[in-house]
């Protein structure tokens, strides 16, 4: 427990004013957009991307009134019955907290860091020294330089054992993340290429990566990634590997069928075998690195292999998947703790597509009745959380039914629920499975969740989340960003993507047709939402939701303000094109008179934005064109505010324009294709792929030389073949011109091309030369640009062009 007082001695402020000396500080928050418990909280104005400063007014308004800011601007004038430390850092002044936290946690705290495989071997130690010790773990992957310091403020004394992972892309950042750790304990997983391009050498990434042990007493790693390793000679250096200087040796692996792996190892001259459940590299290896930690904390050999051959795959990310009758499950059961539990409705706040809000909780792991402190932060969760609806499942959590305010039910096992599964109501609801794994939620996720065919569409929030961000960082302070969600968000979805791009405040939101905006209005999307084609017919639509119309031409115009005219409306609002040189659509410059008289001589419809459309912006033997396009819109929107009296948005910058033109920012830019993954004139902006198209094997045949494969015979096979034939085709999507080798597809990593004629729910792959096997999973576009190369077309249109029978998956890592 800290007062205001406390943490102004462990941050040593520039300047203070403590009107209220012990006020309580619980909550570490650094986003107004995810405040619990305002009255707790320590308001961190962290200057990233955003500066956290913008936000000050916005979190007192939420009922922060403890803050710590790096910019004085003497705010306790606008914050007068608030407590405001003044630091020359806040980042580093929040990193100072959980620091002070941290040494006051006397157990074993176990750090992990690597290139991969960190947080799998985090939940796997969890799983597996859980039954003699109270284990705290860093939620998720937040191994961050903020992530480790939210996660360090949770260690408490009810644990007696902490796992923290740290992560780091640069150099200089696994000092800070050492500071705030300090393990007593060290693993070093996987050495690979993970940011790379903030080393020097692999090397230099080692030595980076080895700081964090600095002061551990033991460090366990794997000696094939580490020719020498240069370590404080007081640290017990444990290596693993095939080599026989090893501590534990590999003697040998044998795999059993696809299931299974059996690992002869050595340790102190003696020889045990453990089956891992596990078949490929990367999963053994990190089973042995648990393996070793095990043994340096003292396991016996039966315990270690026992526990090892019970271990299960990780699902290290939250999923948000289209129900049944109406409903989006937030799938996130893989773990269930206090802090995971407070991200994951989080996230739950963020989805606005339905009022109703579910949530199923299992037990939770080491929570008892006698906790106080956990049911109580519990209690504040779930009252924070703007739930609706609270499902108990487990003979704990069972009988606390009645200390909750909202309607909760309760139920002693996952059996009994799914008993009375089909006698509940859950239609237009947005439901949360939170459950430990122990309780098979899986079960309720499959009775939840509408039925689809195997072919799906993976969409990395996070990655949008990321690009977002990247080209935001492009942008000058104030110049607003409209997001491009038309034609199904570039195949991604609807609201799903919407709601994540409203919870980070972009400007607007732009559709191309009517009934695409009032879809989004129908999911919860409030945010300012353009329709770039406006039917005479929707425009009662357009009104009703309040959604704003793109007028083009004077056809369009006439026949808008004629409706408001009759409907009794004033200064509703409208986005003017100017055809500046693309020749689609748009008012000609030339006709600017014409368009202010009928403009200045109504109060209808008011001017929202003036914009155009750069129609070469990455093509630069065209760089004279997209100038002028640039003074056309200059000199029309120029005269137009003074003829109007008033000012207005001016964008005309999309993706290309905001990576090549700064010169064409003006007041707003257009986010489109960039945002999910797809730069097609930059190469140096670190942009993430958001959607991956699966699908899956469904049968392999092996068949002979000169056979033929797919309709009209056009798969002739020239030799000995094996073909898998797998579940998508043209009607998901997938163009019949990536029939007869055009098409490459990866499986295991390994690239196979298409044979024979794109069917319409299937295709034919050459798998002869690679290891497969029924149901393995393919990758329908390892390379979406090499793709849309393959057959003439553009990113575009393939990602659009993925049917909407194609399950999407969302997930939130």
């Amino acid at each position: 427990m800290y007062t205001i007082s406390d943490i102004s001695e462990i941050v040593v402020p520039k300047r203070s004013i403590i009107v209220y000396h012990k006020s309580i500080i619980q909550n570490l928050i650094y986003d107004t957009r995810k405040i619990v418990n305002a009255e707790t909280g320590l308001f961190f104005a962290l200057i990233n991307r955003r500066d956290g400063h913008e936000f000050i007014m916005d979190a007192y308004s939420k009922g922060i009134r403890n803050f710590v800011l790096q910019n004085d601007f003497q705010q306790e004038l606008i914050l007068p019955d608030a407590n405001v430390l003044w630091v020359a850092d806040t980042f580093l002044a929040l990193q100072a907290v959980a620091e002070t936290q941290r040494m006051k946690f006397k157990s074993p705290v176990l750090g992990i860091t690597g290139s991969n495989g960190k947080t799998i071997v985090k939940e796997w130690l969890f799983q597996l020294l859980s039954p003699e010790y109270k284990i705290y773990r860093s939620p998720k992957s937040y191994n961050s330089q903020l992530g480790v310091a939210l996660s360090l403020w949770e260690l408490n004394e009810q644990y007696n054992f902490a796992i923290i992972e740290a992560g780091i892309s640069e150099v200089g950042e696994m000092e800070k993340l050492q500071k705030m750790i300090k393990p007593t304990h060290g693993v070093l997983t996987n050495i690979g290429v993970a940011h790379k391009e903030g080393f020097q050498s692999k090397e230099e990434k080692i030595a980076q990566k080895l700081k964090l042990f600095t002061d551990a007493e033991v460090l366990v790693y794997p000696k094939k990634y580490l020719e020498q390793i240069y370590m404080p000679s007081q640290i017990y250096k444990f290596a693993w590997g095939e080599d026989e200087s090893c501590q534990l040796e590999v003697y040998s692996l044998k795999k059993e069928g696809d299931q299974a792996t059996l690992v002869s190892l050595c340790f102190s001259r003696q020889f045990f075998t453990v089956k891992i459940p596990f078949v490929d590299q990367a999963s053994i290896e990190n089973a042995i690195s648990c393996i070793a930690v095990m043994i340096t904390f003292g396991y016996d050999f039966k315990t270690i292999a026992d526990r090892i051959a019970t271990l299960q795959p990780m699902e290290m990310r939250l999923e948000l998947k289209k129900g049944k009758h109406n409903t989006s499950i937030i799938d996130d059961s893989y773990s269930n703790d206090l802090v995971a539990l407070q991200i994951a409705l989080d996230f739950l706040k963020q989805q606005k597509q339905n009022s109703r809000k579910v949530l199923i909780l299992s037990d939770i792991p080491g929570v008892q009745l006698h906790d106080e402190k956990s049911i109580s932060k519990l209690k504040r969760l779930v009252a924070a959380s703007g739930l609706t609806d609270l499902i108990f499942i487990g003979p704990i959590l069972s009988q606390l039914e009645a200390q909750f305010s909202l309607p909760t039910a309760s139920y002693s096992d996952t059996k009994s629920f799914i008993d009375g599964f089909k006698h509940i109501d859950y239609s237009n609801s947005t439901i949360l499975i939170k459950g430990a794994r122990d309780y098979h939620f899986e079960q309720i996720s499959k009775r939840l969740v509408a039925k689809s065919h195997d072919t799906i569409l993976e969409i990395n929030l996070n990655a949008l989340e990321h690009n977002l961000n990247i080209y935001r960082g492009l942008l000058p302070v104030g110049v607003k960003l409209m997001a491009m969600v038309k034609a199904f968000s570039y195949g991604s979805g609807s609201f799903e993507i919407a709601n994540l791009l409203q919870f980070n405040h972009v400007d607007y939101l732009t559709v191309a047709f009517a009934d695409e905006g009032v879809d989004l209005r129908n999911g919860g999307i409030t945010l300012p939402i353009v329709v770039m084609s406006p039917d005479e017919n929707a425009f009662d639509a357009i009104v009703h939701h309040k959604l704003e119309p793109e007028i083009y031409s004077f056809r369009v115009l006439n026949s808008f303000l004629r409706y408001l005219l009759q409907q009794g409306l004033k200064d509703f609002p409208v986005h003017i094109k100017v055809d500046t040189g693309m020749h689609r659509l748009g008012f000609m410059p030339e006709e600017v008179d014409e368009l202010l008289a009928i403009l200045k001589n109504q109060d209808a419809m008011k001017v929202q934005s003036v914009f155009s459309h750069l129609a070469s912006a990455g093509n630069a033997v065209d760089n004279a064109f997209t100038e002028n396009q640039i003074h056309l819109l200059d000199v029309f929107t120029t005269k137009l505010k003074q003829e109007l009296g008033y000012s207005f948005i001016r964008h005309i910058a999309a993706t290309s324009g905001i990576d090549l033109w700064p010169s064409a920012y003006f007041d707003m830019v257009r986010l489109g294709i960039g945002l999910y993954g797809i730069d097609m004139d930059r190469d140096d902006l670190p942009v993430r792929e958001v959607s991956v198209l699966k699908t899956n094997v469904t049968q392999i045949k092996e068949l002979t030389a000169n056979e033929t494969v797919g309709y009209n015979r056009a798969g002739m096979l020239q030799r000995a073949s094996r073909t898998a034939t797998i579940k998508i085709g043209y009607a998901d999507g997938y163009d019949r011109r990536f029939g007869n080798g055009v098409g490459k597809m990866s499986i295991n990593g390994q690239l196979v091309s298409t044979i024979g004629n794109i069917c319409m729910d299937m295709c034919m792959l050459d798998v002869t030369d690679i290891d497969v096997n029924e149901e393995d999973e393919v990758i329908v576009y390892p390379d979406i640009k090499e793709a849309a190369l393959a057959i003439g077309t553009i990113p575009y249109e393939l990602l659009v062009n993925i049917s909407q029978r194609v399950k999407r998956v969302y997930f939130y890592e």
